[in-house]
């Protein structure tokens, strides 16, 4: 332990540390939504502790997926399996007041049912995040101390990750202030869910060895968008068995075709083998601003959030 007291004391520790902080910090936007979406329907005096409880468990999820089974992607089946339980978990968070009360929430209505869906839905998206914070720690821990790299790296990942709880919170705070105002932005939440487990899906190894690689090449490019028309749709088909669809929800659909077809044809534009990142992530900017101030402009004049179909 003597080297590990003798490396805490040097810039080079630091600066790794506050790496690994930033890509965790970078990779948990996904994390924030869920712990945002599942603790908003808790009691206000439960909250905080939901948004603490669903930080550490997401934390203690990563660390636990980076040190030990960080090659678990590798499995057959595995993404698939845990892309079905993310759109589960991704449907019942855009449904939890299909019945038009507060009540209708089965999976956040106590604080342990609202951490066990952030541990369902962390565990899956934890599958492709811990790569790059593993990568990220070995890379610092050689600039660190070589001779002691195994020992740096596992200190750089778990004081890195658990450092970044309070930021997870803050986040989730801010969301769940938006969400609480904003019905659109829990379907939007929801439709992002649904892409991310919709590409997990479409990257399983079992995949490769049953389809065509033009098959897969496909499931690679729409596997997110139809994850995530797909969680709207069952949304609606739910919430639309119990009550009136708002006017808001209808719109969280339209700015998701409308997401698709722009991304679609900015990557067909930008894309290819050298994809032009700057552009691509530019023309989401643009659009994305654009939506903002669409949804702006309608919720002001007509009070769309108020209006059932």
């Amino acid at each position: 332990m003597d080297f590990l007291w003798q490396d805490i004391t040097h810039a080079a520790f630091w600066i790794a540390a506050l790496q690994i902080i930033g890509v965790n910090i970078i990779l948990s936007g996904d994390n924030a939504v869920v712990i945002a979406m599942a603790c908003m329907t808790l009691p206000p005096r439960q909250r905080l502790w939901g948004m603490i409880l669903g930080a550490g468990v997401a934390v203690l999820l990563r660390v636990i997926f980076t040190l030990v089974i960080a090659q678990a992607m590798a499995y057959p089946y595995l993404k698939l399996v845990g892309g079905a339980l993310l759109f589960y978990v991704a449907v019942k968070l855009v449904t939890e007041d299909a019945d038009g009360d507060d009540d209708g929430v089965e999976g956040a209505s106590n604080l342990w049912r609202a951490v066990r869906i952030v541990a369902i839905a962390d565990i899956v998206m934890s599958l492709d995040n811990v790569i790059a914070i593993a990568a990220s720690a070995e890379v610092a821990a050689a600039r660190v101390d070589l001779a002691h790299a195994m020992g740096i790296k596992a200190t750089l990942i778990i004081f890195g990750l658990a450092t970044s709880v309070p930021l997870i919170v803050a986040g989730s705070a801010v969301l769940m202030a938006l969400l609480e105002r904003f019905r659109v932005l829990v379907w939007g939440g929801g439709a992002l869910l649904g892409w991310v487990a919709g590409d997990i899906m479409a990257t399983d190894p079992a995949l490769a060895g049953t389809v065509s690689e033009a098959t897969l090449h496909a499931l690679h490019i729409w596997g997110g968008p139809v994850g995530g028309l797909l969680v709207l749709i069952m949304g609606y088909i739910i919430v639309g068995r119990h009550r009136r669809l708002a006017l808001d929800e209808i719109l969280a659909g339209v700015a998701l075709v409308i997401w698709i077809i722009v991304d679609r044809v900015s990557d067909v534009l930008f894309g290819g083998t050298n994809p032009d990142l700057l552009k691509i992530w530019g023309v989401r900017g643009a659009l994305l601003l654009v939506l903002i101030v669409a949804y702006t402009i309608c919720r002001s004049r007509w009070h769309i959030e108020k209006q059932k179909l």
